[in-house]
């Protein structure tokens, strides 16, 4: 006898399911946007990454070979790897203000959301670092 109410105390009734897959539901929608919020941060980071690179390989290429050459063409190494520095930090900015918005859209939709995620704060990090290497990179000729 002692099993069957055991067993009828662990039966969850709908209104507890369904409480549940709501939870589940947040969850799932809030990991999402966190991962595209990474996404965000692999795009911006590769490319700032290879602007930098293109910045740094060229221009110490060019001063090895001939001045001349740089001089006189239109787009230069250095232009480009400031313009994919800039769109990282552009990307990463997009990126945080897309989760925020969307964070605070699952949260108005939801009022038990308590989840608290540290991915913004890595977006945030390397947003700073991508403005430290963009403004050095700006005041280095």
């Amino acid at each position: 006898m002692e099993k069957n109410t055991q067993e009828s105390e662990h039966i969850k009734s709908s209104d507890e399911l369904a409480l549940d897959r709501t939870n589940l539901a947040y969850d799932r929608t809030a990991l999402a946007n966190n991962r595209t919020l990474m996404a965000w941060v692999r795009t911006a980071t590769s490319l700032t990454s290879f602007g930098f690179t293109i910045y740094k390989f060229f221009s110490d290429f060019v001063s090895k070979n001939n001045e001349l050459v740089a001089s006189e063409r239109l787009v230069k190494p250095r232009d480009v790897g400031m313009i994919l520095i800039f769109f990282g930090i552009l990307g990463l900015f997009f990126g945080l203000l897309e989760y925020h918005n969307d964070m605070k859209s699952i949260r108005s939709s939801y009022k038990g959301a308590k989840l608290i995620s540290f991915t913004p704060i890595l977006a945030i990090l390397m947003l700073i670092f991508s403005l430290v290497l963009f403004i050095t990179t700006i005041f280095r000729q």
